[in-house]
């Protein structure tokens, strides 16, 4: 049972930890809201830029049918389409057919589509400036540029495989134009073409027009296979739909006019193509049938005048019933044989012997020739004369047969050429709508935006992964097992004092006493106060392992403040915290024990010299021999008061660090200081010393041997957990037990979760 609730707990306190570190990480969000509203506005800022930048594109649109089979030979009869075959065609092998240099060559050649032109004078501030830049423009007259100085024209630039995507220079000069390349320069007259000979090649251009004042104008000549591939990255072909025959061209580009004409060449040139791909096949078997007809005519002539002039001889011969079945047959057979013969003769013009269609043909002509021979074996059993007539006959009638029969076809397929379409049919051209498609200024901006703010936020968090501030007392009081015995809120009075760097007294008694800070000071007061031992022990050891002597009373109580880095405010807890003692009526010391680098004279607006350090180091010659009689005599030596200041403060005194010396570590372990520390304690009821950070030097671990209480003063939102810690530990390997951890500076409002510590003060409130 016991096992069981232990477990619960320790599951409620996970998911509260998993609450907790979830609020922190928002937290880390919220206090990081300058970072992240920062990198949003400049997010936001390039956006904007970009989509001035760069140039609106525009979009035109095409539709093509593509029809299953030719309708113009079937509409003209069986017989014509077994003649000419047709293959169907489908959408999907026309979309790549479309994108093949096959079409887009004689667009490419038509307007002139691998001259380039470009403008050297517009740079990217320009473009953001003019929100739109004018694009070259392509026709079949030429190509064309406008400038700030006029518009420029070229209407033909060929030159050597050397020159390809070469940029060379075009500007306007008194008697004509001048092109360079940087190495070549060449001059000629504007409207007339003009051949060059340069150091790669040949160069023949024609020039019709040029910006004045000399303005450059840059030109290329890109290759053919960059300029088809750079129209197929612009170029989108599509079927609608699944299997519906209808495929949808469309094209991209930063000018309307230039996107809807090559749009439109390209529709044209697919069409002829495909055109011209539906009447090949007729145009060939009707060359074939032209060779064939002068023969056979010839043919049938020659077999008439054959088989009048044997009945001229004979007469008429009655042939009997059985010889005109086999005639029948076989002139039904000769006519098959023809037929077959005839449509070999077109296959073959396309297709081999092994073709199976070929074959096919092949093994039919074999058993029809096969059964004609047995109708002539069967003939020859008749009569010379009445054989002879049959064959001349038969001759004639299968000549006469198939004359007629071609004449017929070819007349045909003359009709059929003249009104034969293809399989592809324009649905619709493509138009101009002037709307441009993108940039999409507004979803531009607003991507930009939330960019800009995942970035920030990116920032923010990596910013606390890599540099953990000191901001939960809970959990640098888990990380340093010491207590956070006191939280500092920051006063907003003080704070504008010091960003206007305005001088004076900056105790809080003086300039903020009525708030959250001010009483957070004295809330430490009373802490301090209950926990502190009721005599000054720390003091006795410290003087009896030094062999000093113990005098009568009572001894101050030593309270040390320290920090682990500089910039803490430790120098703010040790001023104020001295002046609340002072309200007590107690006497209080408070001594700036940094040597190095000490500022808390400026805390009560006095002057560091003639201190601590000045004191210690009086002390070089504490005995001089005077005589050969050894005969010692104690050196004078300053007294400690004049060390001392008043600082305008009831019942507080100032000892301030003094000139640096080059061993203040050295000066804290002497017995100068021991004395010091002896004699103090008999004149205060509190000694309050600001010592140096511990990871800085080792000060603090020494004044620490004299001190009751040890404070370890931290930042919050700006010391380093890892640097607090450490510094703890630093003290713990001394044998230097830290009493308490005070977090100044703390910020209140919504983003702090620990803003309720201190919601309210007591006191009057200013009117």
């Amino acid at each position: 049972m016991t096992t069981d609730v232990q477990n619960t707990s320790k599951t409620a306190i996970e998911k509260d930890d998993d609450e907790i570190d979830l609020m922190a990480l928002l937290l880390v969000l919220l206090r990081g809201w300058k970072v992240v509203l920062f990198c949003a506005l400049l997010g936001l800022v390039i956006g904007v830029l970009y989509s001035r930048y760069v140039n609106p594109t525009f979009k035109s649109d095409a539709l093509i049918q593509i029809e299953e089979n030719s309708q113009g030979i079937a509409a003209l009869g069986e017989s014509i389409s077994e003649l000419v075959g047709s293959e169907a065609s489908k959408a999907q092998t026309e979309t790549e057919l479309i994108r093949s240099r096959m079409i887009l060559e004689p667009v490419v050649t038509l307007l002139h589509l691998r001259i380039k032109l470009s403008d050297p004078n517009i740079g990217a501030i320009d473009k953001i400036k003019n929100d739109r830049i004018d694009t070259q423009i392509n026709t079949p007259e030429g190509v064309s540029l406008e400038s700030d100085n006029g518009r420029a024209q070229v209407s033909q630039f060929e030159v050597s495989r050397a020159y390809h995507d070469r940029t060379f220079t075009l500007s306007k000069s008194e008697t004509g134009f001048v092109l360079s390349d940087g190495f070549d320069e060449f001059k000629g007259q504007l409207g007339t073409a003009h051949q060059f000979r340069g150091s790669d090649g040949q160069i023949r251009i024609t020039v019709n027009e040029l910006p004045a004042d000399s303005y450059p104008i840059n030109i290329s000549k890109q290759a053919l296979k960059a300029t088809t591939d750079g129209i197929n990255n612009k170029l989108s072909v599509v079927e609608k739909g699944k299997q519906t025959g209808i495929i949808e061209l469309s094209m991209t580009g930063e000018n309307q006019q230039q996107v809807t004409r090559v749009l439109n060449q390209i529709v044209l040139s697919y069409v002829d193509q495909n055109q011209s791909r539906g009447s090949e096949e007729t145009t060939k078997t009707l060359n074939f049938m032209e060779t064939q007809i002068p023969a056979l005519k010839e043919k049938l002539k020659s077999s008439e005048a054959t088989f009048n002039e044997f009945r001229k001889q004979y007469g008429t011969i009655d042939v009997s019933k059985e010889a005109e079945l086999l005639l029948a047959e076989n002139s039904q057979i000769d006519a098959q044989l023809n037929e077959l013969q005839l449509k070999k003769a077109e296959l073959t013009t396309y297709y081999t012997e092994e073709h199976p269609l070929v074959v096919q043909i092949n093994e039919q002509l074999q058993v029809l020739n096969s059964r004609k021979q047995k109708i002539d074996n069967t003939i020859e059993g008749l009569p010379e004369i009445q054989r002879e007539f049959l064959q001349l006959s038969e001759d004639t009638a299968i000549n006469r047969e198939i004359y007629l029969t071609l004449l017929k076809n070819y007349e045909q397929l003359k009709l059929v050429k003249a009104g034969q379409i293809g399989f592809a049919r324009i649905i619709d051209l493509p138009i101009s709508t002037y709307k441009a498609i993108a940039p999409k200024k507004l979803q531009i901006m607003i991507l930009a935006l939330l960019l800009g703010a995942m970035l920030g936020t990116m920032l923010v968090l990596l910013k606390s992964l890599l540099r953990n501030v000191v901001k939960d007392p809970e959990r640098i009081e888990v990380k340093t097992g010491i207590p956070v015995i006191a939280t500092i809120p920051r006063s907003p009075l003080l704070s504008r004092i010091s960003k206007n760097k305005q001088g004076g007294n900056r105790l809080l008694a003086h300039i903020d006493h009525n708030s959250l800070s001010y009483e957070a000071i004295k809330s430490l007061r009373t802490n301090l106060i209950f926990s502190m031992p009721k005599e000054a022990k720390a003091l006795s050891r410290f003087n009896q392992s030094n062999d000093v002597s113990q005098q009568a009373g009572p001894l101050s109580k030593v309270i040390l403040v320290t920090g682990e880095s500089p910039g803490v405010g430790k120098s703010f807890i040790t001023a104020n915290l001295s002046e609340v003692f002072a309200q007590m009526d107690k006497k209080v010391l408070v001594m700036d024990a940094d040597m190095r680098l000490g500022e808390l004279h400026k805390m009560f607006n006095l002057s560091q010299d003639n201190g601590l350090a000045d004191y210690l180091a009086s002390d070089n010659s504490r005995l001089a021999k005077i005589d050969n009689a050894a005969t010692d005599v104690i050196a004078s030596k300053p007294s400690v008061e004049s060390f001392i200041h008043p600082t305008g403060v009831d019942n507080v005194d100032f000892m301030p660090r003094g000139r640096h010396p080059h061993n203040p570590a050295s000066l804290l372990m002497s017995d100068r200081f021991t004395q010091l520390m002896t004699e103090l304690s008999t004149h205060y009821d509190y000694i309050l010393i600001d010592s140096p950070p511990v990871l800085a030097a080792s000060d603090a671990m020494i004044l620490a041997q004299a001190a009751d209480k040890v404070l370890m003063v931290t930042r919050y939102d700006d010391s380093i957990e890892g640097q607090v810690v450490y510094a703890v530990k630093q003290m713990h390997k001394a044998n230097i037990e830290v009493d308490g951890i005070i977090l100044n500076d703390v910020q209140q409002g919504l983003m702090s979760k620990y803003s309720y510590h201190y919601s309210y003060a007591y006191g009057n409130q200013s009117s």
